[in-house]
This record gives C-alpha cells, structure tokens and sequence, in this order.
C-alpha cells in the first residue's frame, strides 16, 4: 500500500473513533438527563431565544439560588433522554432552541424564578412543565409560582402544629385557675357574712 493510502486509511479511522467517542459522549450525556428527569420533582420547559449572555447568567445566577439545575440541551437529546419517564409528555415542546429548569427539592422554586424573570424579560418563553407524572401548561406553571416556597409552607405547619398543644395546655391551666377563682368568691362570701 502507498503512503497515500496509508495515512489516508489511518485518517479515516481516526475520524471514526472520533465519531464513536461523541456517540459515547452523546449516549452518556442521555443517560444522565435520564437520571436527572426521574429524580426531578419537576422539570419546565423553555425557550430561551433573544436573551443575551448577561441575561442568561442572570437567569442562571437566580435558579442556582433557588437551587434549581438550568440546562441548555439539544433537542434530540431530550427526546432520547425523556423516553419511558414523566418528561415524555413534553417531547412535543423539543422545538427550537429549549432549556430545561429541574428542581429535586422545592417544585415550587422554579416555577416562581421563571414566572418572575419572563415577567421583567418578555424574551423568555416558558413552554410547559411536568409534575408528579402531570403535565404543566402556563396557566398552572404561573398558580404553582404563587403558592408558598417549601420552607413557609413547613414554617405553617409547624405553627400550626405547635397551636394545638398550646391551646391545650392553655385550657388545662384555666380549669385549675377558675377553680381557685370560684373558691376565693366563696370564701370571700363567707368571710362577709
């Protein structure tokens, strides 16, 4: 064999290692959005076309303060990545340029950043979402942005929680207390008598 044909065999498979170690990439890649939407207590949808850069960050800088992982993905992985989990529903919104918030802890938190953010910034689309199995439209994204975060709502139920001993305790100390008042009345009638 030439020289010439030599390199160029070696060029060719050279180039498709190259290929299958994106292929591995890209499979790898798959596998971890996969994990990431069964975890997910919600995943939103958006598309994040004519933000620019610092706009980006900023959205960015706020979901990583609600604990939220941001990411920007191909759409085809997506597709792949979703198969067989509640994400599937929202293969239909894997058009033009997507982004997708994931939340593991408050399901609330992403919903309230976006909804806020595409208010100050009419450039970012919010497409939909999936919760619990269920599928999210705007509408719902935009009632789950105005309930409580996850720690007022625990804060509530522990105040709650910690009324009803109170109030409890509160009406067992009064018996005793009325029953003190009741003797001091009757023996002050007496002592007057």
């Amino acid at each position: 064999m030439s020289c010439y044909l030599r390199l160029m065999f070696i060029g060719m498979r050279e180039r498709r290692c190259g290929l299958l170690v994106k292929l591995d990439q890209k499979q790898k890649i798959v596998a971890a959005l996969r994990e990431k939407f069964e975890t997910a207590k919600v995943v939103i949808v958006t598309d994040y076309k004519g933000l620019d850069v610092a706009q980006m960050n900023d959205l960015r800088r706020k979901l990583r303060e609600a604990e939220v992982e941001y990411q920007v993905v191909k759409n085809t992985m997506l597709t792949r990545a979703s198969q067989d989990t509640d994400a599937a529903q929202l293969v239909d919104t894997f058009k033009g340029p997507s982004a997708i918030a994931l939340a593991y802890t408050d399901p609330v938190a992403p919903a309230k950043v976006l909804m806020q953010f595409s208010k100050d910034n009419d450039k970012l689309e919010i497409k939909a979402g999936v919760m619990n199995g269920k599928r999210l439209d705007l509408a719902a994204i935009g009632a789950l942005s105005k309930l409580p975060a996850r720690e007022e709502l625990l804060a509530q139920v522990l105040g709650t929680m910690n009324a009803v001993p109170q109030g409890l305790v509160r009406a067992l100390a009064d018996v005793p207390r009325r029953l003190v008042n009741v003797l001091n009345a009757i023996k002050d009638q007496q002592e007057a008598a």
